[in-house]
């Protein structure tokens, strides 16, 4: 099963932090996923306006409410970034793996959806 198709174990059943083995393992399948200092994970994106990067936040914050597991979220004119990990266990867990996996199986979707809303522009001032 793909790590996306996982559903996110709460740590309150006992899951364990990740060994660093198992993090290596599992980065080739978080592209542009950065493993920060062996505790959280982190990636930022690029959007081409304000709009696009707040819908894309509202995905992904759909996806943690769904999976009972959430993520900490920045937001700007054309960026957004998020970082995971499991506060229980101060680290990394399988679900916090299986979110950002979440999260990218979703981005594509969510970005065309945005635009296909709103295209780019939608928002200008007349003049």
């Amino acid at each position: 099963m793909a790590l996306h198709q996982e559903a996110c174990i709460p740590c309150s059943q006992g899951a364990p932090k990740l060994s660093q083995a198992e993090l290596s393992d599992l980065l080739p399948q978080l592209p542009g996923w950065q493993l920060v200092e062996g505790h959280h994970l982190q990636k930022s994106w690029k959007f081409p306006d304000f709009q696009q990067a707040l819908a894309w936040v509202n995905v992904a914050a759909a996806i943690c409410e769904e999976q009972g597991h959430h993520a900490e979220f920045s937001l700007g004119w054309g960026h957004a970034g998020a970082v995971i990990y499991t506060h229980k266990v101060d680290g990394l867990t399988r679900a916090d793996a299986v979110l950002a996996a979440r999260f990218e199986a979703g981005f594509d979707a969510a970005i065309a959806a945005a635009k296909e809303r709103r295209p780019y522009g939608a928002y200008a001032r007349p003049r």
